[in-house]
């Protein structure tokens, strides 16, 4: 059996238990030498003669999975969004695709969390002020009493909520499957898109990206924000139009925002370079010791039981 594993967080330390299962199960292990998300040509010349495939944030577009070879019977995915695999061209394909719902869930919320602190306080900034042998005031903004606008209630929105609520934020949020028992038991207060964007002092996006998502947060949607409202992105790049986002933070109109995730990834070019009150992660939300734990062991356990005809209570398709 051979298996092409393409994130390269996979092969941390903390994977141990992960990569001692991978190669009991797989003969040839290819891994991913360019270190950044593969695309096109570059996912086809691994793939060659692979059973497996482990596949971290690449881009697997239809194109990508109609040339993909024939020994391939399945794509793991090594996280939880499959917005980058072509799901109706896997399909056509016969190619199962799973992945890891639930094992990132507390890692991306601490990071959403903690980048609204960080944009509330203005933090980076004032890190460089300080490193640099300033010592400026700043007047930042507390969190308690100010409302939380959560886009998308799932695994990660329902823990972001339990924290705001600790710090004694008011919640809203929107899901299109909104779990009315959770928001009853934890004092959440379910709101369409208009209403949440409207009445929102800091929004985090929990959702993936699709065609009705895309630049969900357009011009128009920030423009009837709150004046000085703080925007979180640990989703996924797109969610954001982020030309519209620059201008508001140069106009002040946006108070902060926090960014995982980013329309180009790696992120070279991007109007919000250079910005006041923007922070930068590297699509690191998912990388904690306990998140990468559990999902690689979570990924190869998927691509074992699909290779071994067992059922996978992750497969998406």
């Amino acid at each position: 059996m051979k298996v092409f594993v393409s994130s390269t967080s996979f092969f941390q330390p903390q994977n141990a238990a992960a990569q001692k299962l991978l190669h009991q199960y797989f003969d040839q292990v290819v891994t991913n030498d360019l270190g950044v998300p593969l695309k096109g040509e570059q996912i086809l010349q691994r793939l060659q003669g692979c059973d497996a495939y482990i596949a971290g944030v690449d881009y697997i577009t239809a194109d990508v999975i109609e040339a993909m070879p024939a020994s391939v019977r399945v794509i793991s995915r090594y996280g939880v969004g499959v917005d980058r695999v072509d799901l109706a061209a896997a399909k056509r394909r016969g190619i199962p695709v799973t992945n890891t719902p639930g094992a990132n869930s507390t890692a991306v919320c601490e990071l959403a969390f903690a980048l609204m602190l960080a944009a509330a306080r203005n933090l980076p900034q004032l890190h460089q002020a300080v490193t640099d042998g300033a010592w400026p005031r700043s007047e930042g903004v507390e969190l308690a009493g100010k409302t939380l606008g959560i886009v998308g209630l799932g695994a990660i929105g329902k823990r972001l909520a339990l924290r705001a609520k600790a710090f004694e934020m008011q919640v809203l949020a929107y899901d299109p499957y909104f779990d009315t028992a959770f928001a009853a038991a934890n004092d959440v207060t379910a709101a369409d898109l208009d209403t949440l964007f409207t009445q929102s002092d800091v929004i985090s996006l929990h959702v993936p990206l699709n065609d009705a998502t895309r630049h969900m947060v357009d011009k128009t949607r920030i423009a009837a924000m709150r004046d000085g409202a703080i925007l979180i992105n640990t989703a996924r790049g797109g969610l954001i139009d982020e030309a519209a986002a620059a201008q508001a933070i140069l106009s002040g109109k946006l108070g902060g925002l926090g960014l995982d995730a980013f329309e180009q990834e790696p992120l070279k070019d991007s109007p919000l370079k250079g910005l006041p009150r923007v922070i930068f992660t590297p699509h690191t939300g998912a990388h904690t010791r306990e998140a990468v734990a559990q999902m690689g062991l979570m990924s190869v356990k998927n691509a074992i039981a699909i290779l071994s005809g067992e059922p996978c209570a992750c497969q998406v398709l």
